[in-house]
């Protein structure tokens, strides 16, 4: 009888560093060094550069508000001294401008000034600094004198709101940004494929690792490739996902589910065909937060390599006597299960075989003819068969795939349910 050690083995998933059994180990270096450059990077950033845009820094400064939304805190730092010191050392220039053109800066003392105690440039910027600070010290102050000084003073106070309404503005939106609460919603770094309810499936998690949670949350997947069209241009081309369950509420981690059917672009797809693929599966989680009632969107992707074959994720939700505790430690890390190694096609396809063979049979279903009682085609009946055949033809150096006799089969089939139930 095997032990269960041949069947489940434990996965360490600790630093995004996959360390397993040599049975895993089957992918070679060549395949391992193709890398693909990712549309979407882990992080959920759009690997996109954009060139020669036109009309670029028209369309940024129509916008300029959800520019300094966007452009990153030290840039916002140094627009928001610039617009300041720049504002203050023009209108400094002005009041300097109109002291000169006035005469205030002769020793003159019977000169009525525009300006008090202005007699020089740093006099100017000063009282420019204090006017729209709104500080006041008393000693600088404008005059009857000339009412163009009078008009600057408007002018300035008018611009020194104008720019308190949008660089303070703009922190707190940038400070209130839904990138921030993004951060907190995590994606698993590997993807698995796996049996779940005799069914090959596609399955990653997701989970929200913040104590306020949102309301409501959509999950959605996309496959990107690269296709080439008749003139020998590349494309891309996107295809959805069917998941059993989108819309999801995240107050534990919640593993998301694609079963690959007939309608999924993996139907086709069998354990060494999915590694030496080119694509990419995007995914994305819409929701709404609870704190602030905004919608958030966090993303990631997965590429060939980060899909692991014949594994399923750990349980992370333990049941107490008065709550339900999540054990974050086991979030990344999968159990090596057994799971077929051919494509799902395949596996229907042998399923519809046994299950037309087990009607055409005489006497009792379930029973071959050599008296051997076996159980209904199972998933791990299904799988036995595959690996059989795909190890024969590796015995005999690739030759033509011969399908064993059934009662042979029959007779190992019974033999691993079995020792599956035990």
């Amino acid at each position: 009888m095997a032990e269960p050690s041949d069947n489940y083995r434990l996965i360490n998933m600790e630093g995004h560093k996959l360390s397993h059994s040599q049975s895993y180990q089957e992918i070679t270096s060549t395949e391992i060094k193709r890398m693909q450059k990712r549309f979407l990077q882990k992080d959920g950033s759009c690997n996109v550069y954009f060139k020669h845009i036109f009309g670029e820094w028209e369309s940024y400064m129509t916008d300029i508000f959800t520019t300094l939304v966007d452009i990153k805190w030290r840039h916002m730092f140094v627009i928001f001294s610039l617009s300041y010191i720049l504002s203050w050392l023009f209108f400094g220039l002005v009041f300097w401008l109109i002291a000169l053109q006035h005469g205030d800066l002769s020793p003159d003392e019977e000169n009525s000034p525009c300006v008090d105690n202005v007699r020089s440039f740093t006099g100017a910027f000063l009282f420019s600094l204090e006017t729209q600070t709104t500080i006041g010290y008393g000693s600088r102050c404008v005059t009857e004198e000339c009412s163009s000084a009078i008009l600057i003073v408007i002018l300035q106070s008018v611009l020194g709101c104008i720019i308190d309404t949008f660089i303070i503005g703009a922190a707190l939106a940038k400070m209130a940004t839904a990138r921030k609460r993004a951060q907190t919603i995590r994606f698993s770094y590997y993807a698995t494929i796996g049996l779940r309810d005799g069914k090959l499936c596609l399955m990653w998690r997701v989970g929200d690792f913040r104590p306020n949670h949102m309301v409501e949350g959509t999950v959605r997947a996309q496959v990107l490739r690269y296709v080439k069209d008749r003139v020998g241009r590349m494309t891309m081309e996107y295809k959805d996902l069917k998941l059993s369950n989108d819309q999801i509420i995240v107050a534990t981690p919640v593993t998301i589910v694609h079963e690959i059917n007939e309608d999924s672009p993996f139907y086709d797809l069998d354990r060494k065909t999915l590694a030496k693929d080119n694509f990419e599966i995007l995914v994305t989680f819409v929701y709404t937060g609870d704190s602030t009632g905004t919608s958030h969107q966090s993303r990631s992707s997965y590429v060939p390599r980060e899909i692991l074959w014949g594994h399923r994720f750990n349980d992370v939700l333990q049941m107490k006597k008065k709550y339900y505790k999540v054990n974050c430690l086991q979030f990344e890390e999968t159990t090596e299960v057994y799971a077929p190694y051919c494509s799902a096609k395949h596996l229907d396809r042998k399923e519809q075989e046994y299950t037309t063979f087990e009607k055409a049979k005489d006497g009792e279903p379930g029973t071959s003819s050599s008296g051997v009682r076996v159980r209904s085609c199972s998933a791990e009946a299904l799988i036995t068969h595959c690996e059989i055949s795909e190890g024969s033809a590796q015995m005999t150096n690739h030759a033509n795939e011969a399908e064993l006799p059934y009662g042979k089969a029959l007779a190992t089939l019974s033999r691993i349910s079995m020792e599956s139930q035990i």
